[in-house]
């Protein structure tokens, strides 16, 4: 009986890999507006941690500063000097890119999956959904704006290394660097007013009987911080920090 040649052979077929499950969940809409919802709340945590620090500008330049020098001392003699605040700024970044990315990749993909009827007839997004869209625009320029302004001391009129409370000072005391500062912080307050419900949402932390109590928590959330960040520019605009 004659053998098989090898051209008649069956060969074993390969199977494509299958894509692990965080990539099939980042792949999915609710894998990516769970991304959404956990990075903010992540930048949530570090903006209460932010503007309670910033209110130490009021205590005078003893306090501000000796905090700031305090952060960057945290984690000794583990870490060296200033890590603690650099990790903390790779894991704020990759939150912010995190973030940003799931967001416009969902836009994407909700403007494919529009019927065609709306071809002619567009429909107009809610409130809500331009208030997310442009006012993340406004606070992904305002961060690029904030870290030349007070981390590099780049764009800064007076700036000087270790020295936050008079480079604070010297930023709201020009129009623009206050106005650019207010504009930003009102965006922020509309951002975490509509971006905390819809992570309430996206967690499934929403129902019929707490919806109430979680807009109530959305609102004072946005109205506390608002208030707290823009507390700093108008008090150095008014001359009560000088």
């Amino acid at each position: 009986m004659p053998l098989p040649s090898v051209a008649t052979m069956a060969l074993p077929t390969r199977t494509a890999p299958h894509p692990s499950t965080l990539v099939t969940l980042w792949r999915s809409s609710v894998g990516k507006k769970a991304v959404m919802a956990v990075s903010g709340l992540l930048m949530l945590l570090y903006l209460v941690a932010h503007m309670l620090g910033n209110l130490k500008v009021f205590f005078g330049p003893r306090d501000i500063d000796g905090y700031a020098h305090w952060l960057r001392t945290l984690g000794e003699p583990v870490l060296h000097y200033g890590w603690f605040l650099w990790l903390a700024r790779f894991v704020l970044l990759a939150a912010v890119l995190a973030h940003g990315t799931a967001a416009y990749q969902l836009s994407r993909r909700d403007r494919r999956a529009r019927p065609q009827q709306y071809v002619h007839r567009r429909q107009r997004p809610s409130y809500a959904t331009r208030t997310m869209r442009w006012g993340g625009v406004i606070l992904g320029l305002f961060i690029v704006w904030h870290i030349l302004d007070l981390t590099t001391l780049t764009v800064n009129p007076a700036a000087e290394e270790g020295h936050p409370y008079r480079n604070v000072v010297a930023s709201f005391s020009t129009w623009y660097g206050g106005g650019i500062y207010v504009v930003a912080m009102l965006a922020l307050g509309l951002h975490i007013r509509h971006g905390f419900w819809s992570a309430a949402q996206t967690l499934g932390a929403n129902n019929p009987r707490r919806d109430r109590a979680l807009k109530a928590v959305a609102n004072a959330t946005a109205l506390l911080l608002t208030a707290g960040f823009l507390s700093v520019p108008v008090a150095v605009m008014t001359g009560v920090v000088r």
